[in-house]
Parts: structure tokens; C-alpha cells; sequence
């Protein structure tokens, strides 16, 4: 079992191998371990672990930052997690590579990231300035028949789109390459479509790239047929989340 120690950032959200993600990180708890970050040498990667909250707040209710930058945060770093912040969050998350760390005059911190490898979450340490935890490395298996589950999963992603675009005569991916790799392909399509975290979570922690598309045929068919008469509704971009304001 390989196992890694690394920073640990708890959101609201979901990220996936392959997904950007931009951060604005104003707490102290996480300036304190950008600040860290940006210790790494810019040849080495500056990582730090993403998990979606199950039970807690993403800002601790007294947090400096939003809306007053002079309130005193509330019980350091593991605030608004419990007693035990490992329970607070979900078992598997993924590690983030941070391309840019960019402190701002007022100490705030611009941060761009794209998720990397999918982990489990093993235990958590709230004795720093920061939350880390023990993480074990999860391999991404291929599983049975991925790729013509891929290629019927990438068919009905193109429905969809075309299904939140108001079917109209251009497609959301039009003049845009889609992948053909099955595991990218399964996490391209968890990241992209509208599902509450819960739904996401569990296509995250997939015990293989087949189950993951299988899971996602069923739900971007289940999807399609919701939205057909709802052809308003905006997309999101495919492999950015949205901003985090931590």
C-alpha cells in the first residue's frame, strides 16, 4: 500500500483526475499552507489533497476573509469539522497540483490547480497551522469492456450537451476534440455534468473506469430525458469548476 502525506483541502465540491481547479483562498489555515506550498521548489510539484465535505462548513462561521476581514477564527484549523474531522469529510478525494500560487497585497492567495490522482483519505492531523492526512494512492483500474462503454458514454454526453444547448444545430463540443481514453473520458464526464456532490462522490470512488462509464450511461440517459423539456439551462465548462472561495 503506498501511502503519501500531504496538506489536506476540504470543499464543497468534487475534483476529479484531469479537472482544474481555481481557488481564492483567503482563510488563514489555507494561506498558511500556500505559504508552505510556495516553499517547494517550482520544478517539484506543490500538492495538496482535495476532499468533499460530508458534515461541516467549507468557511469556519467566524473566519477573517468574507464578509469581515477582522473576526477571529474559530478553533484553528480543523474549525467547522468536529471533533473528529476525519468523519466530516468524504473517504476519497484526489490530489491537486498547484501550476500557480499567486499571493495578492492583502495576503490573499490566487491559486490554480488540476487535480491528479484520486486517493483515500486515512487519517487526519489538525496539530499545524493546517490540516494534513494520511493517504493511501488508488490505482485506476480499466475494468471490463471500458472502451466501447467510453465510446457509448462519449454518444450520450453529446446528447446531453445538445439537450442543455436546446438542441440546437451547434453542439456544446463543436470544434472541440473529445478524448478517447476510457478513464479520461469517465472523469471528464463526472466533472462536466450537473449532479449534487453526493452523485459526483460516488462517481469518484468507482472501483474502476467500467463501473464509472456504466454508472454514467445510466445517469446521463436518466439526465436527457429530465432536461427535454427544460432547453434553457446553462452548461458548464467541461473541465473547470468553479471558483472556491475556500
Amino acid at each position: 500500500m503506498t501511502t503519501v502525506r500531504l496538506p489536506l483541502f476540504p470543499l464543497n465540491s468534487v475534483l476529479f483526475p484531469g479537472l482544474v481547479l481555481p481557488l481564492n483562498v483567503f482563510e488563514e489555515r489555507y494561506r498558511a499552507m500556500m505559504r508552505e506550498l510556495l516553499k517547494t521548489p517550482e520544478e517539484e510539484p506543490r500538492r495538496f489533497a482535495v476532499v468533499a465535505i460530508r458534515d461541516g462548513h467549507e468557511v469556519a462561521p467566524s473566519a477573517p476573509g468574507l464578509p469581515d476581514r477582522t473576526a477571529v477564527p474559530d478553533g484553528g484549523p480543523a474549525a467547522g469539522f468536529g471533533d473528529d474531522p476525519v468523519k466530516a469529510f468524504h473517504a476519497v478525494g484526489c490530489v491537486a497540483d498547484a501550476a500557480t500560487i499567486r499571493e495578492q497585497a492583502d495576503g490573499t492567495f490566487e491559486v490554480l490547480a488540476t487535480g491528479t490522482t484520486r486517493v483515500r483519505l486515512l487519517s487526519v492531523d489538525a496539530s499545524g497551522p493546517y490540516l494534513t492526512a494520511e493517504l493511501e494512492e488508488l490505482p485506476e483500474e480499466a475494468g471490463d469492456e471500458s472502451g466501447p462503454l467510453a465510446e457509448g458514454v462519449l454518444r450520450a454526453f453529446q446528447q446531453y450537451q445538445k439537450r442543455l444547448a436546446g438542441a440546437r444545430e451547434r453542439s456544446l463540443s463543436s470544434g472541440a476534440e473529445l478524448p478517447d481514453e476510457p478513464s479520461v473520458v469517465s472523469y471528464l464526464v463526472a466533472a462536466a455534468v450537473m449532479l449534487d456532490i453526493p452523485t459526483k462522490q460516488r462517481l469518484l470512488q468507482a472501483p474502476d473506469t467500467a463501473s464509472r462509464l456504466r454508472d454514467e450511461l445510466k445517469i446521463l440517459r436518466a439526465e436527457t430525458s429530465i432536461i427535454r423539456n427544460l432547453p434553457s439551462l446553462p452548461a458548464s465548462e467541461l473541465t473547470r469548476g468553479p471558483t472556491s472561495l475556500n
